[in-house]
């Protein structure tokens, strides 16, 4: 059952990585085709792709997580994860930063405030899964989740800023 576990733990990393480096991917494609004031066909096709890495990262994420959670459950270990802060950290993140996409991918929410949260949520999702997140309460760890997301608003509009202007 061992290999198992690891199985899932690498798969849980894996989508992890996957999104984070998707977001970042997203960042300098979307500031690249921008310079010239519009997208076009091709930049479109190459942001859809980008959009598959994302959805594939977060299902690799959601399903390693549950299957651990099972694992954990049948194994009847000492500590179970859906009784932690930090698996509901990770699962309120997870589903926010789905939200966020999907109300960034209709318009419901402004550009800068949906990347910087999508940015911001992939990274804290990384630093959960690979057991770097400081040992936080859950409102706390919210907090910190805010001003993140508030520094990166900055950071990322600043560096469009640059990009864009520095043609």
């Amino acid at each position: 059952m061992l290999p198992f576990i690891f199985l899932l733990v690498f798969f849980q990393a894996l989508g992890a990585l996957v999104g984070a480096f998707s977001a970042v991917w997203s960042e300098l494609a979307y500031v690249r085709m921008m310079r010239d004031g519009r997208i076009d066909h091709a930049e479109r096709a190459h942001l859809d792709y980008i959009g598959h890495g994302l959805r594939w990262g977060m299902s690799l994420l959601f399903l390693a997580s549950f299957g651990l959670v099972v694992v954990s459950y049948l194994l009847q270990a000492a500590t179970q994860p859906a009784l932690t802060a930090q698996y509901w950290l990770f699962i309120m993140l997870g589903l926010l930063v789905t939200t966020a996409s999907w109300a960034l991918s209709r318009k419901q929410v402004s550009f800068k405030l949906g990347t910087a949260v999508t940015f911001t949520g992939w990274w804290f999702l990384v630093f959960l899964t690979l057991g770097q997140m400081p040992p936080l309460s859950f409102g706390a760890s919210i907090a910190f989740f805010v001003i993140a997301t508030a520094i990166f608003y900055a950071l990322l509009h600043y560096a469009r800023l640059l990009m864009v202007r520095g043609k």
